[in-house]
């Protein structure tokens, strides 16, 4: 071990950190290990405002005089300028941006820095800045998510008629439209958001005034600032409100739910854009070529957003197993919670927004879809609806008729709708000549007019009802 890795280091910044208790700064070790500015740094602004408004609270308190405000939230402003003007100098010293911002406003302003501290602890405003950052995450994430849906709304508009067959198990199983098929992800998304919208309310409590873990014995205003910084009110219990992260836990858990309904659409895309299905194409801005085969054009956009969800779900994983076994109130196992949420959010908004621009990009191959609607008999339910509907035969005799029609027509290599009236009657005598007008995938699209089915009629209507609950406007 070097010399470096052994002799303290900052002893002037950590005794002003730490106070009179330390005589000597830490190791090179313990600071590698103990700084967090490396990412947490991206958080200035949420501690920014989080100071000026306990800085507002405090000079309304009495606590701290108007001049010491001013001068403050003068400093703090200069703060911002230089770090977005990149003329900031961030110090690993300093452990993190908190301390960071603190000794530069002092280095600015003087004296009035060193009482902006009071009646709160680094615990009360990391867990107040972060649950600033993640509220603004989730709202920014929601806009993304509801510019997805327009996007498919649009395109589903735009193929309410483009049939295709509806799969399971990845079989073909009942023909549907392109559009239908499209406002199942409409769908996924929007409970997506309320997943988000809920954990937004449930965070919106304000940590700050709630000090170390114990409150303190300033005469502070705690809805003051819960009001100034935009939450509904302050955390009711001290000791909670320093010492939990289940706030991020649900933003990672609303993310990985999100992440894996991208990547389900993700897998389609990539098996719709294959020379097996053909069903829809992507532009070169989506797509990449072989380093060794000039004929490729690989669908890379939609396999990674398809990748995304392990590295979301591993930042879940990793939060829990942080948290799982902490004894109240904070340890600075706590420092481990933002990488991975920072990483998640930067990773689920570029694939909403990659899955967005595919959307938008993709082309359908009508001929395509429709042309695999002649194999794999997808009017067999249909012909089994007719049985029960015109012929009064219960579903499951019907279901077995159908069947043996389906066999008869895979032994003649031809679909449902080429058998002969009389291939059929052999099966079922009380079959009549109207099931050759109900065996098209054209008419069997059409006639399921559910609610919430695949007939074109309805599929426009629930894109209208869509566009209305989800606030999408055309």
């Amino acid at each position: 071990m070097s010399k470096k890795d052994t002799t303290a280091v900052g002893d002037a910044a950590k005794s002003s950190i730490w106070g009179g208790r330390f005589s000597r700064g830490p190791s090179q070790l313990m600071q590698d290990i103990n700084a967090s500015i490396a990412y947490d740094k991206q958080l200035y602004r949420q501690d920014i405002d989080g100071s000026k408004a306990h800085a507002t609270m405090l000079a309304a308190c009495g606590i701290i005089s108007d001049a010491d405000c001013a001068a403050i939230h003068d400093g703090l402003s200069q703060i911002i300028t230089e770090i977005e003007a990149g003329d900031f100098e961030f110090s690993a010293a300093l452990e993190d941006i908190h301390m960071n911002i603190e000794s530069r406003l002092a280095d600015l302003i003087g004296e009035p820095a060193r009482r902006l501290h009071t009646a709160r602890s680094r615990n009360d405003q990391v867990a107040t800045d972060f649950k600033l950052w993640v509220r603004a995450s989730i709202d920014a994430l929601d806009d993304a998510l509801a510019a997805l849906q327009a996007s498919l709304l649009d395109k589903a508009d735009e193929h309410c008629n483009t049939i295709m067959p509806g799969f399971t198990h990845l079989q073909t199983a009942q023909p549907v439209t392109f559009g239908f098929h499209l406002m199942a992800y409409v769908e996924m998304l929007g409970r997506d958001r309320g997943r988000f919208a809920d954990a937004r309310v449930r965070l919106n409590e304000s940590p700050l005034g709630a000090a170390a873990l114990a409150g303190t014995s300033f005469p502070i205003d705690r809805a003051q600032t819960a009001e100034l910084l935009g939450f509904d009110r302050p955390a009711a219990n001290a000791m909670d409100a320093v010492s939990d992260r289940d706030f991020a836990l649900e933003l990672l858990a609303a993310a990985s739910i999100c992440a894996v309904h991208l990547s389900r659409l993700a897998e389609e895309m990539v098996i719709w854009s294959s020379d097996r299905f053909a069903f829809i194409s992507l532009s070169d801005a989506f797509t990449t070529g072989s380093s060794i085969m000039p004929q490729k054009r690989n669908p890379d956009a939609a396999e990674l957003v398809r990748a995304k969800p392990g590295r979301i779900i591993g930042s879940l994983n990793g939060l829990l197993i942080v948290l799982k076994g902490l004894p109240l109130a904070y340890g600075k196992d706590m420092q481990e919670d933002k990488e991975g949420v920072f990483d998640a959010v930067e990773s689920l908004a570029i694939a909403i927004a990659a899955t967005s621009g595919m959307v938008r990009d993709m082309t359908a191959n009508k001929n395509a879809m429709r042309d695999a609607l002649t194999t794999g008999f997808p009017t067999a339910t249909d012909l089994a609806d007719y049985m029960v509907r015109e012929l009064g035969l219960p579903f499951r005799e019907a279901h077995h008729a159908s069947g043996s029609i389906v066999a008869l027509a895979a032994a003649k290599g031809c679909d449902l709708d080429a058998l002969s009236l009389e291939d059929m009657q052999a099966v079922e005598p009380r079959i009549k000549a109207d099931i050759m007008g109900i065996l098209t995938v054209e008419s069997a699209v059409a006639a399921r007019t559910s609610f919430g089915g695949t007939a074109p009629v309805e599929v426009k209507a629930r894109i209208a009802d869509a566009r209305s609950r989800f606030a999408i406007e055309r």
